[in-house]
């Protein structure tokens, strides 16, 4: 059985849709098992016992959120020369374009040595006023079947060894 670590943030709920529904992906795979933490609680451990992860965020002022940035700051040294290799994907939920977030967890995910599987996901939302980025978000069937595929492709192909 392989593991799917999912982590994310999410404030006005885009995020978390994203998430769900790349686990639902994920988990419809056989030979798969999906933890799925939200980043406040995801741990070293988790990251070290994935055989592949799915990073969720929303960009918040053009940059990942700080929770997804305090989930890296705090498994980063623990992980690092642990998890070379490995799979993994991102999503994100932004209000204009989210390119910098995803820059940054590349940035990341290339200190750690893994290994891109997808091209990232971000799901824009064209939110652009106060009130407008701090309500909470739907993320239409489209964006989301694509969130689940991105699950799914990730878990199968950990569970048929290709990656």
């Amino acid at each position: 059985m392989k593991t799917v670590l999912i982590v994310f943030h999410s404030l006005t709920g885009g995020t978390r849709q994203m998430a769900e529904a790349a686990c639902r992906g994920a988990s419809a795979e056989p030979g798969a098992r999906v933890e799925i933490r939200q980043a406040q609680d995801a741990r070293a451990d988790g990251l070290l016992e994935a055989d592949g992860s799915l990073f969720r965020g929303p960009q918040n002022l053009a940059a990942m959120a700080g929770r997804m940035k305090d989930f890296f700051d705090r498994t980063y040294y623990p992980a690092l020369g642990r998890i070379e290799g490995r799979p993994y994907a991102v999503l994100l939920c932004a209000g204009s374009d989210g390119h910098n977030a995803v820059r940054q967890i590349d940035r990341i995910a290339t200190g750690w040595r893994l290994k891109r599987i997808a091209e990232p996901l971000i799901v824009c939302t064209h939110a652009q006023t106060p009130e407008a980025i701090l309500a909470p978000k739907t993320i239409g069937a489209e964006d989301l079947e694509r969130c689940a595929q991105i699950g799914a492709t990730l878990a199968a192909g950990l569970a048929l060894g290709i990656y």
